[in-house]
């Protein structure tokens, strides 16, 4: 059996791992169109209950993982110069970089060949071709995945900083320009990751379509000064994009399948993509575990489990951007406590009962907000 896994982010080296593992005799071979060692963005994060399935499915990767990751017990919202922290809603980090390599070693020792600098035109010939090449995929292309796109319109860049934050954090601020939101969180002892947003009017009022890389950071850096505590912004390939809502209505064509980004895009603000790429991973090996070397039963039973969840928390994220799309209308309307409540409840899933049990620290502050002549907004 021959699989030729494209990309060698998390979810191809995941499943390439978890494959040779489950049958040793299998030739598998990951290519990767970059060189080894260079990755772009800066930290990933995961919730609590996002690494209880790895520490189910993959015990020793948990542990081993779980070692060097950073770790907190609460999110921060930050509005109008107020923290605001939600406590039960704890996460982990890891340096993408850290991540991709550990994954790396795993692989090659486990006897994975994996290609780097391997720019292919069309998938190589192959029993099992598994396209985890993310959002610009080359195995989507032409083949009838019948992808799907929408564009969202705020901007966003994705930085780093040296400045160590307590725990993952929404901060939101504001100028003679307009709105601005940080997502930010340590993913190591040094570094942070630092994620900035506005609105597209925002973005051209502060001239930011049009400034180079310098100005760019040096305005950010400005606008989030109190935040940074002296300390700048680092660029890694850093620009100003807009995120894709990206699904496939068809997920395997012939011995072909997606996995990861190539599959669908998660908006970053639920934390959810590297996540959902390890668990396609390991329902991908699960279905060859059930399946053996068949391989259209095989991603047929993929298919069969992961379709229900992946589509339920697209939904989630979608949500999840749709509130980042107004973001500036509920820093108007509302204060710290108000805006952190309404940024829990966003997508739906989370509820005033639910955040009595995970979270009562502050929802006891809430509900204290709203005792008689008290209202949440501002």
């Amino acid at each position: 059996m021959h699989a030729a896994v494209i990309g060698a982010g998390p979810a191809g080296l995941l499943f390439a791992l978890l494959a040779k593992r489950r049958f040793p005799r299998w030739r598998i071979e990951v290519h990767e169109q970059n060189p080894a060692g260079a990755t772009f963005g800066f930290g990933v994060v995961f919730s609590q209950g996002a690494l209880a399935f790895l520490e189910r499915d993959a015990p020793d990767l948990h542990a081993q993982l779980a070692a060097r990751m950073e770790s907190w017990p609460m999110q921060r919202i930050v509005h109008r110069g107020e923290a605001e922290d939600v406590d039960g809603n704890g996460f982990s980090a890891i340096g993408r970089l850290q991540l991709i390599q550990f994954l790396q070693r795993l692989c090659e020792e486990q006897g994975v060949q994996i290609r780097f600098d391997s720019r292919l035109e069309a998938p190589p010939p192959a029993d099992l071709v598994v396209g985890a090449d993310g959002l610009n995929s080359a195995v989507r292309q032409g083949r009838g995945f019948a992808p799907q796109i929408e564009w969202l319109s705020n901007r966003f860049i994705w930085y780093g900083t040296a400045q160590r934050f307590d725990c993952l954090t929404l901060t939101f601020r504001e100028n003679e320009h307009g709105a601005f939101v940080a997502h930010h969180y340590r993913y190591s002892p040094a570094m942070s990751t630092f994620i900035v947003e506005c609105d597209a009017a925002t973005w051209r009022r502060a001239g930011l379509d049009r400034m180079d890389d310098a100005a760019s950071r040096a305005y950010c850096e400005r606008v989030f000064a109190p935040d940074l505590g002296g300390r700048p912004l680092v660029s890694n390939k850093s620009i100003w994009r807009q995120f894709p809502l990206l699904q496939n209505r068809v997920w395997r064509v012939g011995n072909a399948v997606l996995i990861g980004d190539a599959l669908r895009s998660m908006h970053f603000s639920i934390g959810s993509g590297t996540r959902l790429a390890f668990e396609d991973a390991i329902a991908l090996d699960r279905g060859f575990g059930e399946a053996g070397e068949d391989v259209p039963v095989a991603l047929a039973a993929f298919e069969r489990e992961r379709r229900p969840v992946v589509e339920k928390l697209f939904a989630a994220a979608s949500a999840s951007s749709y509130w980042y799309e107004e973001f500036p209308d509920r820093m108007a309307r509302f204060d710290a406590l108000a805006l952190a409540y309404d940024y829990m409840t966003r997508s739906g899933r989370m509820n005033a009962e639910r955040l009595r049990a995970t979270a009562p620290r502050f929802m006891a502050r809430v509900e204290a907000a709203r005792g008689p002549g008290k209202s949440l907004s501002s």
